[in-house]
Formats: structure tokens, C-alpha cells, sequence
């Protein structure tokens, strides 16, 4: 959705868009809403924004199974660009068996048949009962191969824990497997990490490739290499990135925008990634290689995490997942496992990577929804669909722009100064009054969300976040992009911070803040689905 904050001038129109909605904001008839009289501190709930009927939504942009949650994604895109997402399905219930396969598909990344599970995991005298991620291909006979982890507590008599497994399809819905090890860990790499099988053909070498997740004996994380003619028998190349900074590079992904070659990993519940210009290497890390966020408490940070790339008409997607809420809602912590997340990849000016929301989400949401913004403190005018925000020194400026929609996108240009604090507020209804912030932290350089309201988020330091430099820019483009508690910012097509914003549901307000700054909100568009 895009929503335009527009001055009402005809009391005609305005009866009729409230006998059309049955409600809507009473907004002063002149260019600029007034705020004499107001507090420093918001009131609430927004008088003047009436609360919405509110009903959640079916998870069509940001899928998960029933009973479940989507772990590491594999896709793999057919021949007549159909997006395939194979997925480990984790749950909280997981046995001594766990982590079997199933599989979304999508044309658009804005709705996705549930083909439910595609591979089981074995028996616990199997070397598979638990499975691992993996990638799948086509060979050139037309059989379709998946290549996957097979993991047991066991250790297969002593070689390993993990191993290379296989299993082929002639229709990538009915797997049968290869009963027999490909492969375990090389001599000099731990038999217990060793995992993430993600194979494809290289032209120029003619052979297959293989890339691995793996632990040398230094304790050091790499992605070795593997080559094969027949993608049966394969020879151990030895390393093929080795970054020094990490105990995994899990789920390790290779591609080319351009002339330049990337390769992605994850590990410390993030999606990393390395540039070069051979696909022979040396990958090297840009100075800032996380494009989503990061959570900044070990092991519950997995916000965007075991993300890999699909190619579909020229637009290059990263596809991931989100994690799902921890502890308590709206924390900044986030356990494994959630919902399918993808970004669209865009290539800067200087080959580093940066993210946006996909394109093809413009023709999901297609209705302009007509928004009344409200001023809840001093400091804020309202004119058209633009707001602007000049707080008091030791106090904030807000406005409210009503109940925000169960999906929705909204994008705006935001102006501020760079050591203040502004974002989108969610809160202010009869049933909560509250305001909780989405910030974009000049003072910090951070994309943050933790549930802080917006008098604390002075006094409390970020948990999960994204850096971001606001110096690059006076004015920065952001889009929102929002299903249901699942929250998504995007900034210059350069970074997105998703989050899971339960105090943005259930009938609760959208609003612009500023803290510690001067701000303006301009060109503010909202939509809805069509």
C-alpha cells in the first residue's frame, strides 16, 4: 500500500469518503494541521485517526507451513521461471528424526502453492535421520539430482556425523535416494561439520562443481571444493574460501552479477557474502557484508539468516528466512527458523551488494489507500502527504496516520539530521496507547527494532539491528513493506531490516516520530492489495 496523507479542502468529498468508509480522520481544511495546545508527550489514543477494523491476513508474501517453520531454503528456478523453494521444516516438537524436506513454489514471490514434503528423513540406522540443506539441478539427460546433508547422532562408524547424500526425481516432486554415502569429511576437517552440498555445472571447466560447508582442524570455518565429470564419482579440490573469522560458513552460495562473482555464507545468525572478479577467487568481504539485520545476542539473533540466490529474468532474488520470535514478543530476539523472507539483490556502483523489496511486489499492491494523519505532540504540520516533524529539545514530535492495514507497503522520502533519531511509531489505540519505534538511528548508524516506546529508545541500546551509514545521503528513500507482525524496511535499495512488530497488529496505529532532530517525512504513498 501507499498511503497519501492529502488535506481534505471539499466537505462534500469528505462526506462522501466517510459515507464510502464509514470512518476517517477529521483533519483541519487548511494546508497545515494544527498543534497548538498539544504536549510534549503523545497523546493518546489519536482522537482524530479512529481506530479501524483490523483482521489478520494468510501469509501470502511471507509463507510457513502449518504446524511448523521454514529452516535453510534451497531454491531452484524451472525452466519456465518458476521459483522452487525447498525447505528444512523445523518444529518444536523435533524428535530423534527431524528436519525432512518440503517444498513452496512461487511466479511472482507474491503467493505459494505448498507442495508439502518432498524428502523424508531415514531411519535411525540410516546415515539421514536428520536431514541437512542441500541444493538441487538438472542433469543433461533431463533427471532432476538433490544433493543434501544427511546427519546422525550415530557418527557412521566413526567417519562423521555428516555426510553427502543423494537422491534423484523425474518430476522434483517424488524423490528416491541413493541408500549409499557420497562422500564424509576429507583427513583434516571435522566428520561432525561438514554439511551444505551446493552443486551446479560450469561451462568453462566442464564439470560438475561442488562447494561444501566444512571445519578444518584449526577450528577455522571454509568452503572447500569438490569437482566431478559424472556427479557420482568426486575428487577433493581443497579449500576454496577461507575467511579466518568464522567456526562455519554454512550454506555457502556462488554467483555472478555483471563481471563480478559473489559467494554467500551464514554463520553468527547471519547472511554474509565475499566479492571477486574470478569465480577462481580470492573472495575478499566488503567492509560492511550483511545486508539484513543482525542480532546482537549470540545465538538469538537469527533475523535473516542461510540465504541463497535464484536468478529469475535478469532480477537476482536472496532468499532466506526470518526468524521466529523468542523469548517474548517484539525483543530483538529471534530463534531458528520462521517464515520464508526474500529480498531482490542490486549491484552498486562499486560491485558491492545492496537489497530491495521485489519489484514484483508492485503489482500485488495495487490500491492507493487515503490515510488522515493526526498530530499528537508540538512540532508537527501536516500538509498534503507530507510531514513535518520539529521536536523540543529533550522531548519527541509525532504524528499518527490511523490503523495500519494487515498488508500494506508505504514508502516516503525521509529527511533529518543526522545525529537525531526518527522511524515509524506503532501503537496509539483505545486498546494500547503506546508507541513503540522503527528506528532509523542517525546518532547510531542503525536500522533497529526492540519494542523500545519512543521516550526509552535514548536510554535502552539496540538488539537487532542494521548499520547503515546516513551520511551517504541528505534524504534517504524507505519503503515499508508489512503482513501481518512481519515488518520490513527497506532504505536507498541499499539495506532492509526485518523484524517482527507484534505491536503493530490487532487494530494498532502507524505514525512517523522524530527524536533529538528535526525531520521530514515527504511523498508519503500507501498501499494496499488489489
Amino acid at each position: 500500500m501507499r498511503t497519501k496523507i492529502r488535506i481534505i479542502i471539499s466537505v462534500l468529498l469528505l462526506t462522501l469518503l466517510l459515507s464510502a468508509c464509514g470512518a476517517a480522520a477529521s483533519l483541519p481544511s487548511e494546508s497545515t494541521a494544527s498543534t497548538e495546545n498539544l504536549p510534549n508527550e503523545a497523546a493518546s489514543p489519536a482522537a482524530g485517526v479512529p481506530d479501524e477494523p483490523y483482521e489478520a491476513v494468510d501469509y501470502t508474501l511471507y509463507p510457513a507451513p502449518d504446524g511448523g517453520y521454514v529452516g535453510d531454503v534451497m531454491p531452484y528456478v524451472t525452466e519456465d521461471g518458476t521459483l522452487e523453494l525447498y525447505y528444512l521444516f523445523d518444529t518444536d516438537r523435533n524428535g530423534q528424526g527431524y528436519h525432512p524436506i518440503y517444498k513452496y513454489s512461487t511466479t511472482d514471490l507474491c503467493g505459494y502453492k505448498d507442495h508439502g514434503m518432498v524428502l523424508n528423513y531415514g531411519q535411525m540406522s540410516d546415515p539421514d535421520p536428520a536431514l541437512g540443506t542441500g541444493s538441487v539441478l538438472q542433469d543433461p539427460d533431463g533427471l532432476y539430482h538433490f544433493f543434501y546433508t544427511g546427519h546422525t547422532s550415530i557418527g557412521n562408524s566413526g567417519k562423521g556425523t555428516e555426510c553427502v547424500m543423494h537422491a534423484t526425481s523425474t518430476d522434483r516432486e517424488v524423490w528416491v535416494k541413493d541408500p549409499d554415502i557420497l562422500f564424509n569429511a576429507p583427513e583434516g576437517y571435522s566428520g561432525v561439520d561438514f554439511r551444505d552440498p551446493e552443486v551446479f555445472w560450469v561451462e568453462r571447466d566442464q564439470c560438475y562443481w561442488l562447494l561444501m560447508s566444512a571445519t578444518a582442524e584449526s577450528m577455522s570455518g571454509v568452503v572447500v571444493k569438490y569437482t566431478s565429470m559424472d556427479l557420482k564419482n568426486w575428487e577433493f579440490q581443497g579449500p576454496f574460501f577461507t575467511p579466518y573469522k568464522h567456526y562455519m560458513c554454512e550454506c555457502p552460495d556462488l554467483f555472478c552479477i555483471g563481471d563480478t562473482w559473489y559467494l554467500t555464507y551464514s554463520w553468527d545468525c547471519v547472511t554474509y557474502y565475499a566479492m571477486s572478479d574470478s569465480m577462481d577467487g580470492p573472495f575478499v568481504a566488503p567492509q560492511d557484508n550483511i545486508l539484513d539485520g543482525k542480532g546482537l545476542m549470540d545465538g538469538n539473533g537469527f533475523i535473516f539468516y542461510a540465504a541463497k540466490t535464484a536468478e529469475i529474468d535478469g532480477h537476482v532474488y536472496l532468499c532466506g528466512w526470518l526468524g521466529r520470535a523468542g523469548m517474548s514478543s517484539d525483543s530483538g530476539f529471534y530463534q531458528w527458523a520462521g517464515n520464508i523472507m526474500n529480498h531482490e539483490l542490486v549491484q552498486n556502483e562499486d560491485k558491492t551488494l545492496g537489497v530491495k523489496a521485489p519489484e514484483t511486489l508492485d503489482s500485488y499492491f495495487t490500491i492507493d489507500k487515503l490515510v488522515f494523519a493526526e498530530p499528537m505532540t508540538e512540532g508537527v504540520e501536516i500538509n498534503d502527504n507530507n510531514i513535518s516533524l520539529s521536536p523540543d529539545a529533550d522531548s519527541y514530535a509525532l504524528a499518527d496516520m490511523g490503523t495500519r492495514p494487515a498488508t500494506m507497503t508505504l514508502e516516503c522520502d525521509v529527511t533529518f539530521d543526522a545525529g537525531g533519531c526518527v522511524g515509524f511509531a506503532f501503537g496509539g489505540s483505545a486498546s494500547d496507547e503506546t508507541y513503540t519505534a522503527l528506528c532509523l538511528d542517525g546518532g547510531r548508524n542503525l536500522l533497529h527494532y526492540e519494542g523500545y516506546e519512543i521516550e526509552d529508545i535514548r536510554d535502552f541500546d539496540p538488539m537487532a539491528v542494521t548499520k547503515f551509514d546516513f551520511s551517504r545521503a541528505d534524504s534517504h528513500h524507505v519503503k515499508l513493506v508489512c503482513e501481518n507482525e512481519i515488518v520490513v524496511l527497506y532504505i536507498d535499495d541499499m539495506k532492509a531490516l526485518s523484524s517482527r512488530i507484534t505491536h503493530s497488529i490487532d487494530g494498532a496505529h502507524i505514525g512517523v516520530f522524530a527524536d533529538g532532530c528535526s525531520a521530514e517525512f515527504s511523498n508519503i504513498s500507501v498501499k494496499i492489495p488489489g
